[in-house]
């Protein structure tokens, strides 16, 4: 396998090329394969893995059948619920709904909902853990956070936990997104030890480019044994991507919303707890504000 360097408007690009027929008896030729671009966040280090994509796949007949009965039940289940109305319930129930509970922890299968990362994850040494409260009614998201950054060379620096919502996925691994649309405000029920916290909301986008941005807000918790409800209306997210606040601010499309997640990373190193009951969503008539942030205008009137 060679190594070729091709430049591109964007920089320079690593391309991998392998050698797919062997010369034959009357003429010798390479075909090219397809670029191996790496999108994904690498480790430092690390090196790239040029598996062919059939290469990854494990073919197994029985889970395969089973992934069909599986997935034929889901898709019955979504025509079933459209005839009923939004999200299978009535349409009238949808229309005058004031407030729900998305997400409520009242089990281990709840925790199914949830994953758990760190920055262990890139040589790293914070750690996080996810189980259930007391009584199995909450959610506790516990750990150590450390700022110390790897011995690679390149990290210059560490010091996160994150606790992020599934991407929720219907028939055949479709993706299905949250409406929220008739709501305004995010409603937390929470119980944390005085850290500030950074409440993350994903969207779908058009664009490939935009897939790293993600609308975020600040979350102060008291600490102590007393629980907080905290209210955080949706025009106050400001919009970023990989950790740059953006210029070109515009709203939360809450038609399309496909995760929410929990950032710690204060650079106070020690142990974290934080606590969570439930989150859910408000329709507030009291708030009219539309998005916080001011909008700037690439064609301004005269």
């Amino acid at each position: 396998m060679s190594r070729v360097i091709l430049q591109t408007p964007t920089g320079v690009c690593g391309l991998f090329r392998r050698l797919l027929l062997q010369p034959g008896p009357l003429h010798s030729f390479v075909l090219s394969t397809r670029a191996i671009h790496e999108r994904d966040y690498r480790r430092p280090g690390q090196s790239p893995d040029t598996r062919w994509p059939w290469e990854k796949i494990h073919f197994d007949v029985s889970k395969g059948l089973e992934g069909v009965r599986k997935h034929f039940g889901l898709l019955k289940d979504e025509f079933v619920g459209r005839w009923k109305g939004p999200e299978g319930r009535p349409l009238m129930e949808h229309m005058l709904e004031q407030t729900q509970v998305q997400w409520e922890f009242r089990g281990p299968e709840s925790l199914g909902q949830w994953v758990v990362s760190s920055d262990r994850e890139i040589g790293g040494r914070s750690e996080a853990y996810l189980k259930l409260g007391r009584n199995n009614t909450t959610c506790m998201l516990y750990g150590t956070l450390s700022s110390v950054p790897p011995r690679d060379g390149e990290t210059r620096y560490s010091g996160y936990c994150t606790l992020r919502s599934k991407q929720p996925l219907s028939s055949f691994n479709r993706k299905r997104h949250f409406d929220w649309s008739s709501f305004n405000t995010l409603v937390l029920r929470i119980r944390g030890d005085g850290r500030p916290w950074m409440v993350n909301i994903s969207a779908e986008t058009f664009f490939s480019h935009q897939r790293d941005d993600i609308y975020s807000y600040f979350l102060y918790t008291r600490g102590g044994p007393y629980w907080q409800d905290i209210k955080i209306p949706f025009s106050k997210f400001f919009l970023s991507s990989r950790g740059r606040i953006q210029d070109d601010q515009h709203a939360l499309w809450l038609d399309k919303v496909n995760t929410i997640g929990f950032t710690l990373g204060d650079k106070a190193d020690g142990p974290f707890q934080l606590e969570i009951d439930f989150i859910a969503l408000c329709n507030d008539r009291a708030h009219t504000e539309e998005f916080a942030y001011e909008l700037y205008k690439r064609n301004p009137e005269a």
